[in-house]
This record gives C-alpha cells, structure tokens and sequence, in this order.
C-alpha cells in the first residue's frame, strides 16, 4: 500500500453538505476571501485529524522488548488495525448509505452568504470535526496509512486533494468568471444527487485493499 491507495476517500471528505458550503461561498458577497477561509479552516482540521488517527496507530504498536516477540506483536497490532478499519468503513458506507436522501444545505448554512473569512473558517473546521462521515474517514486514513509504516508526511496528498476538491466552486468562479452563476447550481446538484453513489464506490474500494491485507 502506498499514499496514493488513501487518496479517493478524499472524494468521501467532500461529499455531501461540505462541497455544498464551498459553492455557497463561492456565490457569496466576497466569494474568494470566504472560500479561502473556508479552505484554510477546513484543512486544519483534515491535518489535525489524521495526524491524531496516525499518532495513535502508531503509539498503539509500539516497540517491545526482543527482536522476535517485536515481530510477533507487530503482526498482531497491524491485523487488529485492519480489522478496526474495516470496521470503520462499514459503519460510514451505512451512515453514507442512511443519508442519501439529505440534499441541499442546513437552512442555517444560508447566513454565511455575507461570511467573512473568520467566519467561513470556522464553518469548515466545525461541518469536518462534526461530521461521522469525515470523523470516520480521517481515522481509516491515518490509521491504515500508519499499520503500512508510512510515513507521516504520506498523509499531505490527502489533505491536499480533500482541499483541492473543496476548492473546485472557487477554480469555477476565476475561470467561469459571470459564466459561474449557471454552472456552480450545476455542480451543487450534481453533488446532492449523486455524491452518496461515488461515495459508497471509494468505500468500497478501500475496504477491499483492507480485506485484501487480511488475507495476505
């Protein structure tokens, strides 16, 4: 397993009410300082929360005494892993699959239209930190990514790509420029109708790398 096998859950780091906020800040009264907050507050989170996920992983197979039971018990720490993040994507593929039919915004998301880049901040670290489906997501990366040794730096093309999605509504409106305003509905409908199907395929995906390291 190498970095680029985590990088479609950053599909499942965006889907839903997250892409959704980016394109309402993006049609906002200060579209590009609100999307830039948006992105900055959003990506501290991602980082923070994988890191966690990889630190723990990482305190949690430790290094023991003599050479051989330090094998022993590496093997045994790597399969619990696994078998926890396997646990881990089947209870976000049910949540994913439960909320499939939530579409549109919070009626309270529709403030932060007139957001300052504070504000957007901090509507991207809390709709991360509170939502299982990303909570769910950042622990499967982290501590898949630290079970297959790599290194903590491994997790920055994850973070980037989960930014660089969220960051779509803002490349719209600079290239798009007044064109933006028929295609940013667009991709905030394409999001709501079918971001739970591409969703449940990454899952999916990342849960049979996992079953496969099992039966290695």
């Amino acid at each position: 397993m190498n970095f680029l096998t985590i990088l479609p859950l950053a599909v499942v780091m965006v889907a839903g009410t997250q892409i959704v906020a980016a394109v309402l800040l993006a049609s906002a009264e200060r579209p590009r300082a609100a999307s830039l907050g948006y992105l900055g507050g959003t990506g501290a989170v991602v980082l923070a929360g994988v890191t966690v996920s990889w630190l723990v992983t990482r305190v949690l197979g430790g290094p023991v005494g003599d050479a051989e039971s330090h094998v022993s018990r590496l093997q045994r720490t790597a399969t619990r892993i696994d078998w926890a993040v396997l646990g881990l994507l089947v209870v976000l593929a049910v949540i994913v699959y439960l909320r499939r039919h939530e579409t549109g915004p919070p009626r309270w998301m529709q403030r932060f239209q007139r957001a300052a880049p504070a504000t957007a901040a901090r509507l991207g670290a809390v709709l991360v930190a509170t939502s299982p489906t990303d909570d769910l997501a950042m622990a499967a990366v982290g501590a898949s990514s630290a079970r297959h040794g790599l290194a903590w730096w491994h997790l920055l093309p994850f973070v980037l790509l989960t930014l660089l999605l969220l960051a779509l509504p803002l490349l719209v409106l600079l290239i798009a420029g007044r064109h933006a305003a028929v295609t940013l509905p667009r991709i905030r409908g394409w999001a709501n109708r079918h971001a739970w199907v591409v969703s449940e395929v990454v899952i999916a995906f990342f849960a049979l790398v996992t079953v496969l390291d099992l039966l290695r």
